[in-house]
C-alpha cells in the first residue's frame, strides 16, 4: 500500500498497518520526516513529481492501492495513474473538493448540505459587494492551499486582501468569501467509506481552535443535542456518498441556532483523510481512525466506531520549550499512568504540532484537566495540575 506524504498521519497509519499485515510504502518530502522514522520503505520525492509517485506505486512491486496523508497532489498527476490501473483512494475527482474550496462550495450547495453563505470573488468590487451584503464583516479564504489558519482572514475592507488579489491576477490561487458565522461552537464528524459502498461514522466531536490550529478535541462533543448530532452525522454521511469519498472524510461544522432558536450545522471544512480531530480513536475508540482509513482503502469490512469510554480528551502539543518533545515522556508517565502520549518525531517550533496526548475516563472536567496538564508537561510548562486515579496531584 503506497501513502503520499511523510507527516505525523502518515506515521499514525504504520502500527495499524503492521497490524493488518498491510506493508505500507510512504512518499516522504525528506529523509528525516516524522514518517520516515517509523516506515521501512519512505523513498523522498515531492507530491507533484508524476515520477515520484509512478516508481511509489510500482517499486519494488505493484501497490494494492495509493493513498494520502495530505490533499496537495495534482489531480491530474492521479487521473493519470488511475488510466494506467492505479488504484487512487479517494479519486482525483473527489478529492478536488477538499483541494479547492470554492468547488468544494459550490458541490456541497448542490448536494443540499448547510452551508454559510458564499461567494468566490474575483475582484475587490465584487468583494465589496459581498460584504455590503452580510453586514460589512466576512471571512475570505485563498481557494487553495490554506491550512491550520493560514489563508484565512476576517475582512472589512477589500482592502484587507489586496495581495491575495495581486497573487491571484499572477496565477496564484483564487479566492472563497464566506459570511462571518456566529457560531455556538465548532464540531467535527468524521466518516468513512469503502469503495463498495460501506459507510459508518464515529461520534461527533467539539473542537476547539487556538489561532486557527485545532488544540483540543472532546468526545463526544457535550451537551449536544441528540437531533443536531443525528443530523451531523447524516451531513457526513451525505457529502461522503455525494462526492464518491473513500477513506477517512472530516468534515468541520459550526453548531448554530435558528431564528427560531433551534439548533444546527453549517459544514465548515473537509478532508479526505485521517485528521486532527480524529485522533481521539486511535486511543478511545474501537477501531481508530487510522485502521479505519486502511480498512476502507483496501475495500475491507469497516470495523465498529464505538467509544471505549464515556468521555475521551485529546490536547495537541503545539510547540515546546524542550529540545525534544520525548524528553517529556517520563515525567507525564510518572505523574498521570492513563494519559497516552503520541510523538511525532519533529524538530520543535513555535506553535508546531509535534504530538498529541490523550486521557479517557468518565468523569469529562478531570479528563480534559488531565489531557490539558500532560500537554503542557511536554511543553516544557508543569505548572498545571495533573489527575491521578481521580485525586488531583500538584
Amino acid at each position: 500500500m503506497a501513502v503520499v506524504g511523510g507527516g505525523q498521519l502518515a506515521r499514525m497509519m504504520a502500527a495499524p498497518a503492521a497490524a493488518l499485515g498491510v506493508e505500507l510504502r510512504v512518499l516522504v518530502e525528506s529523509a528525516q520526516a516524522s514518517a520516515a522514522q517509523v516506515v521501512r520503505q519512505a523513498p523522498v520525492g515531492m507530491p507533484a513529481d508524476d515520477g515520484a509517485l509512478a516508481r511509489l506505486v510500482r517499486e519494488p512491486s505493484p501497490a494494492a492501492v495509493l493513498t494520502f496523508e495530505h490533499e496537495h497532489v495534482p489531480g491530474e498527476v492521479l487521473r493519470g495513474l488511475a488510466a494506467q490501473g492505479v488504484s487512487v483512494q479517494p479519486g482525483a475527482d473527489a478529492l478536488v473538493h477538499a483541494q479547492d474550496k470554492v468547488v468544494m462550495r459550490s458541490r456541497l450547495e448542490a448536494l443540499g448540505a448547510p452551508v454559510p453563505r458564499w461567494a468566490a470573488v474575483g475582484s475587490p468590487t465584487e468583494l465589496a459587494d459581498f460584504l455590503a451584503g452580510v453586514g460589512g464583516r466576512a471571512v475570505v479564504k485563498t481557494a487553495r492551499g490554506g491550512y491550520d489558519g493560514k489563508g484565512v482572514r476576517v475582512v472589512e475592507d477589500p482592502r484587507d486582501v489586496d495581495d491575495w488579489f495581486a497573487a491571484a491576477a499572477h496565477g496564484g490561487p483564487g479566492l472563497l468569501a464566506e459570511e462571518l458565522v456566529g457560531f455556538t461552537r465548532e464540531l467535527a464528524v468524521l466518516a468513512a467509506r469503502s469503495p463498495s459502498g460501506e459507510v459508518r461514522t464515529w461520534p461527533v466531536v467539539e473542537s476547539l481552535q487556538v489561532e486557527g490550529v485545532c488544540y483540543l478535541v472532546t468526545a463526544p462533543a457535550p451537551n449536544l443535542d441528540p437531533a443536531t448530532e443525528a443530523v451531523a452525522r447524516e451531513v457526513a454521511v451525505q457529502v461522503a456518498e455525494g462526492l464518491g469519498v473513500t477513506g477517512v472524510l472530516a468534515v468541520e461544522m459550526f453548531e448554530v441556532r435558528g431564528a427560531d432558536g433551534a439548533p444546527g450545522v453549517l459544514v465548515n471544512e473537509l478532508a479526505m483523510r485521517p485528521h486532527n480531530s480524529g485522533h481521539w480513536t486511535i486511543d478511545g475508540a474501537v477501531t481508530s481512525q487510522f485502521e479505519q482509513h486502511l480498512r476502507a482503502v483496501l475495500d475491507l469490512p469497516l470495523g465498529d466506531t464505538s467509544p471505549r469510554a464515556p468521555w475521551t480528551v485529546m490536547a495537541n502539543v503545539l510547540g515546546s520549550a524542550r529540545d525534544r518533545l520525548s524528553d517529556g515522556v517520563a515525567q507525564v508517565a510518572a505523574l498521570d499512568a492513563g494519559a497516552k502520549v503520541h510523538v511525532y518525531g519533529k524538530d520543535v517550533r513555535p506553535g508546531r504540532k509535534l504530538g498529541h496526548v490523550t486521557v479517557s475516563g468518565a468523569d469529562l472536567e478531570q479528563v480534559r484537566a488531565r489531557a490539558e496538564a500532560a500537554a503542557a508537561v511536554l511543553r516544557g510548562d508543569d505548572s498545571g495540575p495533573i489527575y491521578r486515579g481521580g485525586v488531583a496531584d500538584g
